[in-house]
């Protein structure tokens, strides 16, 4: 992300998307596996540890639909971007089906060896980085 960080036809509603990728499908479910263990709880649907954890999905959106508005806006001078294709990409993101699926994935974590858990998180940093780096691609 940081080698193209300079490109003026990327805007930064990309950069702010790749961000939360690489967030959600790589450090959160991480995040999730270690409180889950620090605190002796499991990772399960219907816990009080999942409703806290979904609670925050509103308040998120929230600041998701403030952050379009914001980041979508380029700067005094800049050419305006091709807008169907940051549309498509903007209305593509879901972030309370990602942060599900980063529940599934510490779910599915769970119980496993280290050593199966860093061959598996090893083949998810390979997708976050390659759906971020599709998410950098320059608005034409």
């Amino acid at each position: 992300m940081l080698s193209v960080r300079g490109q003026v036809k990327i805007a930064r509603i990309q950069f702010a998307m790749a961000g939360m990728n690489a967030h959600i499908n790589h450090d959160l479910p991480m995040a999730i596996v270690s409180t889950c263990q620090a605190t002796n709880t499991v990772p399960q649907h219907g816990t009080p540890q999942y409703d806290d954890y979904t609670a925050v999905n509103l308040t998120l959106d929230g600041l998701i639909d403030e952050a379009k508005q914001k980041l979508n806006v380029r700067l005094p001078g800049d050419p305006l971007p091709a807008v169907s294709h940051l549309e498509d990409l903007i209305a593509t993101w879901d972030l309370a089906t990602f942060r599900e699926k980063a529940w599934d994935t510490a779910q599915s974590f769970w119980g496993e060896s280290e050593a199966e858990i860093k061959l598996r998180m090893d083949l998810r940093d390979t997708i976050v980085a390659t759906l971020s780096a599709a998410l950098l691609v320059p608005v034409p």
